[in-house]
């Protein structure tokens, strides 16, 4: 390398840092939102709410958490994907992405390539609960019932092409059942036909159906996870109750689009990490079930590459495709 060209290089690269420094230091200019891609009451939007204070504190401007529900949280994903605002606007995602790049024929955007991860906010189990007037008390009741009516069971998610509805795919792979499913647009019109009796079961997260639980009104068969919940010790496994091969949680994190400052990312992720492992944010989460994360956006990345993986095996298997 030349004398020249070498000096153009060092130029080049402190004008980049200079340029990131400059984004920091003028991020944030006005209010952030945060989307949110399902109604307000599901645990994505619990989650979005218990951080938009505490980081509106941090970074010096209010945080807005803006619901926008739609075809298993693609919707809101796609308005946050084309925004270029120097990472005003960010995305509550949720493992519910990484399933929707297999399931649907065609996205507006490309989970992995038009967002930049930010920080895993937390792991949430999923539940098999069913109403407490069922006559279902264990798995193994449940599916006897399916099996000898052949989708006259019925099973809702938060919308087609979500975990829920790659668990309740899967489950019926490994009991050798068949269940209609009924997709709904978030957990609180899906937890009110589950209480009503007009849906037979779901396997929604944890957090929106713990304070029913907890109330008698619904009664919970088993946790999706490989390991007991600690919200409900006394509930078992899928695998405990003899399902074989079924361990799925639900992770959620906060994305930025592609078009954010990588210093506005990285500031992010320093902000929302201390919040998460603050003991305040921690007790709020042992509340509703959740187990709060707050890595760095490498680690959420391969996370997403790992689940997205995954999920293209079961979407083929359970032979679930959408327009």
């Amino acid at each position: 390398m030349t004398f020249r060209s070498a000096r153009f290089a060092l130029a080049a690269a402190l004008a980049a840092s200079a340029a990131g420094a400059l984004a920091q230091a003028a991020w944030p200019a006005r209010p952030v939102t945060i989307v949110v891609p399902f109604p307000a009451g599901g645990t994505t939007d619990v989650l979005a709410r218990a951080l938009s204070t505490k980081l509106g504190a941090a970074i010096g401007q209010p945080v807005i958490v803006d619901n926008k529900p739609g075809a298993g949280a693609t919707l809101g994903a796609a308005m946050v994907a084309k925004v270029n605002d120097g990472g005003h606007t960010l995305l509550m995602g949720a493992v519910h992405h990484t399933v929707a790049t297999s399931v649907y024929k065609t996205l507006a955007y490309s989970f992995e390539k038009d967002f930049q991860p930010i920080t895993t906010v937390a792991l949430v189990p999923n539940v098999l609960v069913v109403s407490a007037s069922a006559p279902y008390t264990s798995v193994r009741e449940l599916v006897a019932a399916a099996k000898a009516r052949p989708e006259a069971l019925s099973f809702g998610s938060n919308g087609a092409g979500t975990a829920q509805h790659m668990i309740g795919t899967q489950f019926q792979i490994e009991t050798g059942t068949r269940l209609l499913h009924v997709p709904y647009k978030g957990s609180a019109p899906l937890t009110t036909d589950l209480l009503g009796g007009q849906v037979t079961m779901s396997f929604d997260t944890v957090t929106p159906v713990l304070p029913f639980i907890k109330e008698g009104k619904l009664r919970p068969l088993a946790v999706t996870t490989a390991g007991r919940s600690a919200a409900l010790p006394n509930v078992p496994t899928l695998q405990e109750a003899g399902v074989p091969n079924l361990a799925i949680g639900t992770w959620f994190g906060l994305l930025a689009p592609a078009s954010a400052p990588k210093a506005v990312v990285a500031r992010l992720n320093t902000e929302l990490v201390k919040i998460i492992r603050s003991p305040e944010f921690r007790r709020q989460m042992a509340d509703i079930g959740a187990e709060p994360v707050g890595n760095r956006p490498d680690e959420m990345a391969r996370q997403i590459r790992e689940e997205t993986a995954k999920f293209a095996g079961l979407v083929k298997a359970g032979k679930v495709t959408l327009e």
